[in-house]
């Protein structure tokens, strides 16, 4: 019988000086009165952080009020939380972990499925899981599951499983799921149905007050309230931007200067970005982001133009691809239009995915901005044409984009860019 880590299973400690985010603890408790609550961002947008302290937060509440809410009442021990990582993959691994969970939270709830997965051999799936569904039925007040990294999990008998759970879930088991992509459950069908609450980077950005409490309560810098403001513009309300740019700040006196200058490329956010974001990435995937990254704005032609000398429908559609993908995949890519055509870059992202480029691949810096100038000229984008065409370092091209650009950049009214 394997060996099962505890601390897996145990809600991580809230930090004592965390800031307070009262409208996300309130659209967490509107969401666990439902069936699901599905919270899906990049990297270091604080879900672990929210979902840790919000859910001990009401613990500790249930165990001084024990006034029955209509909306929701819990027991203290109703919490069942399982952090996955990428060994959890195993099926029966990932069931062994996830019934513990709801066995340490509430003994009793999973016993009967328990029974099964610790005899040989391995029972399938549906039988596991009609054991404990079964089981869970029979609670007398709501049981509710935390699965944390759940974009960890590439198995899809796993998913084929949980799927089963989502059909079958009784009616006193609230599910929540944090993870950086879209996992591959019936969510369309969810939302349909009102079953669903979804809880986006959108929502998980730090607003000004958030942000200037994060910084003095939680980082202990006095900042100005430009300089807050600033920093907030730059991060764009992430909380891991800021974060390292607050412990980038600390001991400077020149604060103000070095938010002006704060980017990708500051060491802390480089190193985090390429070690929690890119390296985790396949090197089809890794390739196109580097590639991509000088781009103000991307759609799928524009970045098959970058990726090869001469393209193809099919290689646009495939870039194309690659974007919704990777917007899926909350690889901090920022939709620019309704229609899934047009995107950008976090700004940070794109910066450290710069500083990475310059770092690995400087001599393709060249070829990629002389490819991005020669697609925006086709297009009759003028003034983007004309600085990929200067940042390309290549003198006959920004000749040949000047030819044809000259005059409508004129009668555009931006003689000072020419």
């Amino acid at each position: 019988m394997q060996q099962l880590l505890t601390t897996k299973m145990r809600v991580p400690p809230a930090h004592p000086a965390l800031v307070p985010r009262p409208r996300l603890a309130a659209l967490l408790r509107q969401g666990l009165a439902g069936p699901v609550t599905l919270l899906v961002a990049p990297a270091g947008f604080g879900k672990t952080t929210l979902l840790a302290s919000s859910l001990t937060h009401m613990q500790g509440e249930e165990r001084t009020d024990h006034t029955p809410s209509s909306a929701f009442s819990l027991q203290p021990s109703a919490f069942a939380w399982l952090s996955l990582e990428p060994a959890d993959n195993e099926s029966s691994r990932f069931w062994h972990y996830l019934l513990m969970a709801l066995e340490l939270a509430r003994p009793g709830s999973a016993a009967p499925a328990l029974a099964l997965v610790q005899g040989p051999p391995p029972p399938p799936a549906e039988a596991l899981l009609g054991a404990l569904l079964n089981s869970l039925a029979e609670l007398p007040a709501p049981l509710v599951l935390v699965l944390d990294d759940y974009h960890v999990i590439e198995n899809p008998a796993i998913h084929q499983g949980m799927v089963f759970l989502l059909e079958h879930q009784p009616p006193n088991l609230r599910l929540v799921l944090a993870s950086r992509s879209q996992p591959p459950l019936p969510l369309a069908r969810l939302r349909a149905r009102g079953q669903l609450l979804e809880v986006d980077a959108d929502a998980l950005r730090f607003q000004s007050t958030e942000t200037a409490a994060f910084l003095q309560g939680r980082m202990g810098l006095n900042l100005p309230p430009a300089v807050v403001a600033a920093l907030e513009g730059r991060t764009e309300g992430w909380a891991a931007g800021l974060q390292l740019a607050a412990l980038s700040l600390r001991g400077r006196t020149d604060a103000e200067a070095f938010v002006t200058a704060f980017t990708g490329s500051n060491r802390y956010i480089l190193d985090y970005l390429v070690d929690e974001v890119l390296a985790l990435q396949p090197e089809e995937t890794q390739q196109f982001l580097l590639a991509t990254s000088i781009l103000a704005r991307l759609c799928g032609p524009l970045c098959a133009a970058l990726l090869a000398k001469e393209t193809t429908e099919a290689d646009a559609h495939a870039a194309q691809q690659m974007l919704t993908h990777l917007e899926r995949s909350n690889l901090f890519l920022v939709p620019l239009d309704g229609d899934g055509q047009w995107y950008r870059y976090h700004q940070l992202f794109a910066e450290a995915l710069q500083a990475r480029l310059r770092q690995t691949q400087l001599a393709l810096l060249p070829q990629l901005h002389g490819r991005a100038a020669r697609w925006f000229l086709a297009q009759e984008a003028w003034g983007e044409s004309v600085q990929h065409a200067q940042a390309s370092g290549d003198v006959a091209l920004l000749a040949e984009v000047l030819e044809d650009a000259s005059g409508p950049l004129l009668m555009g009214g931006q003689a000072h860019q020419l």
